[in-house]
């Protein structure tokens, strides 16, 4: 809109520049070309009056007076006898007929003649002034004063230069001024825009409105703010029943476990054992879904980031889960650079993310392989990789990965939320979650995490 608002005002410059800069140099051209005219007519009003006696009384003229005026302002001069043949002629030698020329017809028939045309033997304009010599009322030939044009051009085309530079400056001028009331015109739309821009990130937080901004984007502003205000207390909502109800549920259905369990040992026959002991399955991959479900609820808190220590902290997860890799016969590797690497992450936001992202790996990866853990130091972000040479996602299936409860394989245990918990813990820390192939052939993911902008980690996990 500033560009739209800068082009309207240029617009209206050059408009304006234009009505009134054209007029102007056409009238000083026709000024200047009037001026000349008359100041030659009147000059050839006087060597007519110089020469009326010598054509009236039939003796030849003579030339002083008319190479002295030639030699001082490089007109040429040509004085004819009333049959228009050269008696004085200041560019070539007198004898030739002139009676053939327009103005020299005009001006023998008594009247005076002026004008301009292009001489192609000079390739220039002239201006020409005929005049005849007169006595009384009878004519006794005339006197023709020939200019060349190109003086008087490049008066007018330095003028016409004049014009076009104070037209430049008019714009630049224009520009830096309609730039700065463009700006402050479109300042309220920008934080607006921004704002909305906030709000997309699930940042709902309000700022008080432009005070500069006129009465209808205030409004509006005050408008997005209340929605905003609405979005988050629903969310809000949202968050506290699910983790509520997860909550609530867990102690119902521990209870509802060792109930199952001490059946279990007090069954009587194989067949109610193994019954007995698919309840008890499901009760715990009920329990595990309602702590996903709560997992999930406190990832989308919007809580500030903290600097963390990448290095760290991956290394302490990887200690921790290097007994289940054991167990499941897999390689754990870890890989840093040298010293600390510190990212903005949401409290516990690693750690969680890491935990989700080991597991499925390990899970994952077929016996004797290896799950990688890569920490990478950037400029303006940093990032950690885990990798495994399991079978894989398609792009297809990696685009759907990320949906909340989707598994690519419904029969393996699982909630379906861990990586939709990892990708959400990500956001909320002001980074992001990829997922790609692995060298190994299996699934990488990389979280990529803002580079902290304080060096005080915080050690809470």
């Amino acid at each position: 809109m500033t560009r739209r608002l800068l082009l309207g005002y240029l617009t209206a410059a050059v408009i304006v520049l234009l009505v009134l800069e054209v007029p102007l140099a056409i009238f000083y051209q026709q000024r200047e070309t009037g001026r000349l005219t008359v100041d030659v007519e009147r000059d050839a009003t006087v060597l007519a009056a110089h020469y009326e006696d010598a054509l009236e009384q039939g003796i030849p003229p003579d030339p002083t007076a008319a190479s002295g005026y030639a030699r001082r302002t490089g007109v040429r001069v040509v004085v004819v006898d009333k049959a228009g043949a050269s008696l004085i002629d200041t560019s070539t030698p007198a004898g030739r007929d002139f009676s053939t020329r327009p103005e020299i017809r005009i001006a023998l028939g008594g009247a005076r003649a002026e004008g301009t045309r292009h001489s192609d033997t000079l390739n220039a304009d002239l201006l020409y002034v005929a005049v005849p010599v007169t006595s009384g009322a009878n004519v006794y030939g005339a006197v023709r004063l020939t200019l060349d044009m190109r003086e008087v051009n490049a008066l007018v085309h330095g003028y016409w230069l004049g014009l076009i530079g104070v037209a430049a400056v008019v714009l630049m001028a224009m520009a830096g001024i309609g730039w700065a009331i463009a700006r402050s015109v479109t300042r309220p739309l920008r934080h607006l825009n921004a704002e909305a821009a906030r709000f997309a990130t699930g940042d709902l937080t309000t700022t008080d409105p432009d005070p500069g901004a006129p009465s209808e984007i205030a409004a509006l502003g005050a408008t997005m703010n209340t929605m905003a205000q609405r979005l988050e207390r629903l969310l809000a909502e949202h968050r506290e029943f699910v983790a509520d109800a997860s909550h609530q549920l867990r102690t119902p259905l521990t209870a509802l476990r060792l109930r199952l369990e001490n059946m279990q040992s007090a069954s009587g026959t194989p067949e109610e054992a193994e019954d007995l002991t698919a309840a008890i399955d499901e009760t715990n991959r009920l329990a595990g879904l309602v702590g996903d479900l709560l997992q999930f609820a406190r990832a989308e808190e919007t809580a500030a980031p903290v600097a963390v220590d990448l290095v760290q902290l991956a290394a302490d997860r990887v200690d921790t889960w290097s007994a289940s890799a054991d167990v499941a016969n897999v390689s754990l590797d870890f890989t840093s650079p040298h010293g600390p690497v510190f990212a903005d992450a949401v409290p516990g936001g690693v750690e969680q993310i890491l935990d989700n992202l080991i597991d499925n790996a390990i899970a994952a990866a077929p016996p004797g392989t290896r799950v990688s853990v890569t920490v990478v130091r950037g400029r303006a972000d940093h990032s950690f990789t885990i990798a495994d040479a399991g079978p894989g996602l398609s792009d297809d299936l990696k685009a759907r990965a990320l949906d909340r409860f989707w598994r690519s394989d419904q029969s393996e245990p699982g909630t379906g939320l861990g990586l939709p918990i990892a990708n959400a813990l990500a956001k909320a820390s002001g980074g992001s979650l990829l997922l790609h192939d692995s060298p190994a052939g299996g699934l990488a993911v990389t979280v990529t995490l803002p580079a902290a902008r304080s060096r005080n980690p915080s050690r809470s996990g």
